[in-house]
Parts: structure tokens; sequence; C-alpha cells
């Protein structure tokens, strides 16, 4: 019988002593001096979630906790930064040993004690994600077959399909089902792929980031005598977050809190909004159900927002069935502004209500680094984008690059710029750089014959040279003077076999567009450019598809404006030219922002602007089939509305210009109907569009 033996608690400085009831409100204190035993402690917006999870741990060591017995897990680096540094401030006990980091980097900190469990050497590397694609691509260059089939997905979405499968436990053919439709005829071959590139990892003695979750959860579970050791070690567990955890990060924590069970995870079922990433939304709701006699603590005091902004988060997300109920309360006063209902004629009237709201902000004394508008997907932002630019209002985007900047965006209207203007040397090496086979150096060839053909073509088109005398005619240069179609000048051009058949796609795509040289309707001509050509190359490039291919049908979509190519992309190129102008403002310059409501979490601003309130624009089209999905977008609509403190604006368009509809009718969000009538102000807009 193994000997009992009780150490002495470990005594607090003298003066140390926190007066935990009068710092914090009473629900922030209770959580804070929870007995030990699983806690779940649901904090809603604005209510202190950081302030707790800091005083709670200030609350372990003052009472005789080591700072090596307890262990903080957050998603960010910064996060954990705030925290240990706010409990430094708090206590004046030295607490470096304490274990406070990412999930990722604490897998880390445990692999690297253990390496040759799981068959590294000490010294082992972490590629970056840019390693990650080569060594991907160079395991795709040795499967042969498929992964020359240009519809194969490339190293960088592969990455994103196997990182998708490992973080939510699911197998490769689920995922591609669920998420890759268009690789499902691949499943074998990527399986293939999974396995070779593990085996390729440990043959260069390197992990990826997902490994660093994967490996150690991996090593604690298959040994029972490592996994004790840190058990015994950490007898508080606290986690930031709770509600973004994926099933290997549950886990992790389940098995590192198995022996002491002093578990406490911090979050907000309500801001669950990262599933497609991997988040697992039943992780906060069945934490009482993993952890048996846990208690459920509620922090509902809002610090952040007024108490008519407040209303309108309360109804946002009364409709979801599965959650925490719960009441966020204002401390603050009420506000003389209401938060606002706004319906617009179409969007190019919410873009101009939008920025000449906020103008109307600054005049009223509200800085533009204290505005934001939100939005469901980064392509509703599009006419918005344009319209700041028109008026000259400094903008950043924290949802991505400006609309026009984009890789997707370029390389469409580059087929445009071509047809119109064929000795545009750099759309032409844009374009067919998106071919396989064709990089720098033979886009600079092709070039080279393509330049001599049309000289070639345009001198035969020109019986001599011009008087002196004569007055000047403009040049238009087109194959159509030339006379030379885009299919008769590129098909006799050689090119890399394996590039061969995408090239006369080309060719006959170009001809499509632009019958006898002569460029058709700028939006025809984008759709026809999706539809041959870069659908196929997109879904293989790039992991976020479906976004790009929204950009490109709203591209497409404000394409119908103009019945000519030259004056669509000269608007292009003028809406670009000025957005750098106002990039080009020094950084004490004040900027509004823009962001997608998923990059807004956390952050928070005096006046927020949510537009695109419509049904099948938030909610998202895809998030329709399915209640699960729409209570998410639902939470997604509530972490928006919560991020304002002062002003709200929601807004929505009754109309939408769709490419080969034409305007069609938009109907209101469904989450507007869900809020009380009396909590919003209607605006009545008039003039302007």
């Amino acid at each position: 019988m193994a000997r009992q033996y009780t150490l002495n608690r470990h005594a607090a400085p003298v003066g140390a002593g926190i007066d935990f009831a009068a710092e914090l409100n009473p629900q922030q204190c209770a959580a804070v001096t929870a007995p030990p035993g699983p806690a779940l402690v649901i904090a809603g917006a604005g209510s202190g979630k950081t302030r707790t999870l800091t005083y709670r741990v200030a609350y372990l060591i003052q009472n005789g906790v080591l700072p090596q017995n307890i262990l903080l897990l957050t998603f960010t680096n910064k996060a954990a930064r705030e925290m240990l540094d706010r409990v430094a401030n708090l206590l004046p006990n030295d607490i470096t040993g304490l274990w406070g980091g990412t999930f990722h980097s604490v897998g880390n900190r445990i692999l690297r004690r253990h390496p040759e469990l799981l068959g590294f050497a000490p010294g082992f590397s972490i590629m970056d994600r840019e390693d990650q694609k080569d060594l991907l691509d160079s395991v795709l260059a040795g499967l042969g077959g498929a992964p020359k089939d240009k519809r194969f997905p490339k190293g960088e979405v592969l990455a994103d399909v196997l990182s998708y499968s490992l973080n939510t436990g699911r197998s490769i053919e689920t995922v591609l089902s669920e998420k890759y439709p268009h690789f499902l005829e691949f499943s074998e071959l990527i399986e293939d792929a999974q396995k070779r590139y593990e085996k390729k990892k440990r043959e260069a003695n390197s992990v990826d980031f997902d490994d660093l979750l994967e490996k150690p959860l991996r090593l604690l579970q298959a040994h029972p005598a490592v996994a004790e050791a840190y058990q015994r070690q950490f007898q508080f567990i606290l986690v930031d977050e709770y509600q973004d955890t994926n099933p290997l990060q549950a886990d992790f924590i389940e098995i590192l809190g198995a022996y002491h069970r002093n578990v406490m995870v911090v979050g907000d079922d309500a801001q669950s909004i990262y599933s497609w990433r991997g988040a697992n939304f039943k992780n906060i709701l069945d934490f009482p159900k993993r952890y048996a006699n846990a208690t459920v603590y509620k922090i509902e005091t809002n610090y952040r927002s007024v108490p008519d902004i407040l209303n309108v988060a309360n109804a946002a997300i009364a409709a979801n069935e599965r959650q925490f109920k719960k009441q966020l309360v204002a401390v603050r006063e009420e506000a003389p502004v209401k938060p606002g209902l706004i319906p617009l004629g179409d969007s190019n009237q919410q873009a101009a209500f939008v920025a000449q709201r906020v103008l109307d902000l600054r005049e009223e004394g509200i800085e533009l680094n204290e505005i934001a508008v939100l939005y469901r997907a980064h392509y509703h932002s599009m006419e918005l984008q344009m319209e700041l630019t028109r008026h000259g209002i400094p903008f950043q985007i924290t949802s991505g690059l400006r609309f026009f900047e984009q890789a997707h965006v370029k390389d469409v209207a580059a087929f445009l710029k071509y047809v119109v203007n064929p000795r545009d040397e750099v759309a032409f090496k844009r374009m067919v750089r998106l071919l396989p086979g064709i990089g720098a150096r033979s886009a600079e060839q092709i070039w080279s014959e393509v330049s001599r053909s049309l000289e070639s073509a345009r001198q035969a088109t020109v019986p001599g040279e011009p008087s002196l005398d004569a007055a000047p005619e403009p040049v238009v240069v087109s194959d159509e003077a030339a006379g030379v179609p885009f299919g008769a000048l590129l098909m006799p051009l050689k090119v890399p076999a394996k590039t061969r058949k995408a090239w006369e796609q080309l060719a006959h795509t170009l001809d499509e567009i632009a019958p006898g040289g002569k460029p058709s309707l700028p939006s025809e001509m984008i759709s026809s450019v999706i539809e041959a050509v870069y659908d196929d190359y997109a879904k293989s490039e790039f992991s976020n598809y479906d976004q790009r291919r929204e950009d490109l049908n709203t591209l497409a979509n404000f394409a119908r404006q103009y019945q000519n190519a030259g004056e669509f992309l000269d608007q292009l190129a003028l809406l670009t030219s000025l957005d750098s102008e106002v990039s080009a403002a020094d950084e004490d310059t004040e900027m509004l922002t823009l962001s997608s409501v998923h990059q807004a979490k956390g952050l928070e601003w005096r006046a927020v602007f949510v537009i695109w309130m419509n049904e099948g624009m938030f909610p998202s089209s895809r998030s329709l089939e399915s209640e699960e999905a729409i209570e998410e977008e639902r939470r997604l609509f509530y972490v928006a509305v919560t991020r304002a403190r002062d002003e709200l604006y929601l807004t929505y368009p009754h109309l939408r210009l769709n490419a080969g509809y034409g305007e069609m009718l938009q109907r209101p969000s469904r989450f507007l109907s869900e809020i009380p009538p009396q909590l919003l102000e209607e605006w009545q807009i008039s003039g302007g569009f």
C-alpha cells in the first residue's frame, strides 16, 4: 500500500490579498471563486470574460496553488500574453512556471519533450503553410495519374482537406462529400496522398501545424505513464473560448484533466460561429454531459452596449433552440438613438446610404476609426467599396483584399483586357499562366510569338505609310482590324504537350467572348470565361472556392451596367487607382472598417452597420437547407449586433442585380422578422438613386 504524504499549501505573500467581491460583479465573483471541480462559465458578449479568467488564475495562486500546476489554454498568443500580463500585475508572485498559451504552443511543448515516442528525432522542424504546400506538391508529383488532371486539388487545397479531416475526426470521403464534392471522384487517391504525406514528414523529421494538436493527443493516449505525469501536474485547467474548440482540442483537455477534473471552460455558445473550420458547437453544449456534476455559471452583465442594442441582441438569439438561455443586461444608460432598420431600393442605394450616414456620424463627432460596416460575405462589400472610393472616404478591410485587387478578379479581368487590347502583354501573360505547364519563361516565349503574329497581321492590312500632311487617325488595335480571329491567331502556336488541350480551350473561349475579334457585352464575357476556363482552375487552386465564385458572380452582376467592355475596364482601373490614393494616406489617417462578421468577432465600435440583411445573403443561401446551419447564422447575426456600443444600423435592399436575370426582388432576412418592431426605428429613405 502506498504511503500517503500531504504537502503544506503554498502561502501567498503578505499583502497580496485581492478583494474579489469588491473588484468583480457578483456573477463574475461566483465563477472566479468557484470551488474545485468541473465548471462551465457562459460569458455573454461584453461581459468581461478575460477579466473573469484573469482573476480566476489570480484567485488560485493567492489560495496556494503553484503556478506550474495551472494550465491556461487560449486560441491566440495575444490572448495568452494579455491574461498572463494581467495576472502578473495583480499579484506579487513569480508566475513564470504557469503553463499558458495556445493549444498548438502547449502541444508543441509536450511533443518537444517526448519526440522519440512518436518516431521523431529531437529538433524536429515545424513546417509553415508554404512548406506544407511544397511537400504536398512533391507527394502529388509522385502519385501519377489523376493529379495531372487539372481538376485535381493542388497542394494548398489538399492541405485544407487533410486539415479539416484531422481536426474533425471525419474520413476523407466524408469531408469531400460535405465540403468538396467536386473532388469526390478522387477520394482514394487523396487518401493515398495523405499516407504518403505522413511518411514524407517522418522522413524529413518535420511536423505541420495540425500535428501540434493531433500528435500530442496521440502521445498521451498511447503512453499512459506520460499522460499521468501531466495529469497530476495540472491541478487546474482553464480554457478560453471553449465554444470554438474542435474534437481534437476537446479530447486533449479531457485527457489532461482526467485525474483532478478541475477543468473550467469559459465561452459563449451564442458566439459559436466557426463550424466551417472544424469547431464543434456540441462541445460547449455537452460539457455538463462530458463532465458529470459540472457547475454552470452565467455572466450576463454587459459593459459594452447601450440597452436598446442589447434588447435587439437578446431578441436576435432567442429563436435558437439549442443554447444556454441567458439575458444580457446593460450597465450603461439609454442612448438617444434607437437601432435603425433601413429598407433601400437596391445595392447602389444601400451603398450611398452607408457612405452618407458615415459622413454624418463623422460630423457628429464619431471618428471613422469608431465606425464599422459588417457583412456576411466579402463580396457583399463591392458596391460599398466603390461608393466609399468615389466619396474619398478612407477605409480598411479586415475581411480580405479590396475587391478589385483580389487575384481571381484580376485573373478574369485579364481575359477582357486582352480581347479589348491584344497588345496588352501583362494581361496576356496573366491569362496564359493560368494554364497547366506554363510558367513565367514559357509565357514570355509564347508572347514573343503572339507579338510577331499580331505585327505581321497589322502590316498586312496597312497598304502604305500615311502622308505626313494627312490628318492623324486614331489608332485602334484589335484582331478585328487585323482580320485575324483569336482562335486562328493562337491555335498554330507551339505550347508544351501538357498544355495543348487547355490551350485549345483558351482559343475557343477567346473566340466565344470576342467573335471575329469584336468583344461581347462585359457581363457575358465574364460568365463565359468562368464557365469555360476559370471555374475548374479555381476549384483546384483555392480552398475557399465558393467565396471566390460568389465574388466573380458579383463582378458579372456589376458588369451588367456597361454595354462596352472598354468602358467597364476603364471604370475598374479608375476605381483601383482611387483605392490606391486612399490607401496611401499616412498611418494617422482615420479609417472606416469594413469586415466580415467572422473577422469582427472580439472587436467593437461605437457605430456599426450590418448590410445585406436579406434572405440568401444573411443568412447565406448555403445555410438554408438545415436548421443547424440556420442556428449558426443566427449566432453570427448576434455577434454582429453585439459589436456595436452606441449606434446600430441594419440595412437591406429590395432589389439585386443578378447576372442573366436582371433585377431580382430580395426578401428581408428572417432574422429581422424575429426582432419585435418596437425595438427598431424604421427609416424612410428618399432622394439619391
